[in-house]
């Protein structure tokens, strides 16, 4: 894989997954803002560009075991991956750490307003991804199988069903990028996650919990948004009557 300063970044993770690690160390949004070149990333983030490039090249080149070539996985497949892996994951992690949350809220409220913040904004992407799951389950995810159904039966697409695949997937990315702003400014308002001195282990687990739910949500919107949703576009054009 060649990677210079006009690479791609949402391009690059999804070939390999391994250059998210670098990515996410220098705070570089591969998953909603991942249609921007490297040097465009590096300019943003005054950064050394052919530093950059050769510590995803590095990165890439490491031996690792046990990573999934998404890349390779049929459409229908790779959208029955996200929901049982990472839409189970929203509603499973959902009700684990909302109380967690309103618990530090009370505790330590007081000598950390920020988290009331923190509190307000996940229960908002709570109801939001909750919504957008639906909508992906029920709607895109079924349509995104029948065009691989057609496309395996030799079928075409009729005129009437032109762009729905696009029409959805638009709305799709629209309300990824306000979940990666939220989490962003979640990130912000605690430090990277960091657990103050006064932090009980309630904070430390619920900041960890929290943690953990961006970079899944990362993970989960780069397949899409870089494999599932440009794949299925395409696919959508080429069996269009």
């Amino acid at each position: 894989m060649d990677i210079n300063n006009q690479s791609i970044i949402g391009k690059i993770v999804a070939e390999n997954y391994k250059a998210a690690s670098i990515f996410k160390q220098y705070r570089i949004d591969f998953c909603c803002n991942g249609n921007r070149t490297i040097a465009d990333a590096s300019r943003d983030k005054k950064l050394d560009e052919g530093k950059l490039i050769n510590e995803l090249r590095e990165a890439i080149n490491r031996k690792q075991d046990g990573e999934i070539d998404f890349q390779s996985f049929p459409l229908d497949l790779l959208a029955d991956y996200i929901e049982k892996t990472h839409h189970r994951y929203i509603e499973t992690k959902i009700p684990e750490i909302t109380p967690y949350l309103n618990k530090i809220v009370r505790v330590h409220g007081e000598n950390h307003p920020e988290l009331a913040a923190v509190e307000k904004l996940f229960l908002e992407s709570a109801g939001d991804l909750t919504a957008h799951l639906r909508k992906e389950e029920l709607m895109l995810f079924p349509h995104i199988r029948q065009l691989v159904r057609i496309s395996l039966s030799g079928g075409k697409l009729p005129q009437a069903k032109a762009g729905t695949a696009a029409a959805m997937i638009a709305q799709m990315e629209h309300e990824h990028d306000a979940e990666g702003e939220r989490f962003r400014t979640i990130s912000e308002l605690t430090g990277d996650y960091t657990t103050p001195d006064d932090g009980c282990n309630t904070y430390r687990v619920t900041l960890g919990l929290l943690k953990e739910f961006e970079e899944d949500l990362h993970r989960h919107i780069h397949l899409e948004n870089n494999i599932l949703f440009p794949k299925s576009i395409a696919l959508e054009e080429s069996l269009t009557v």
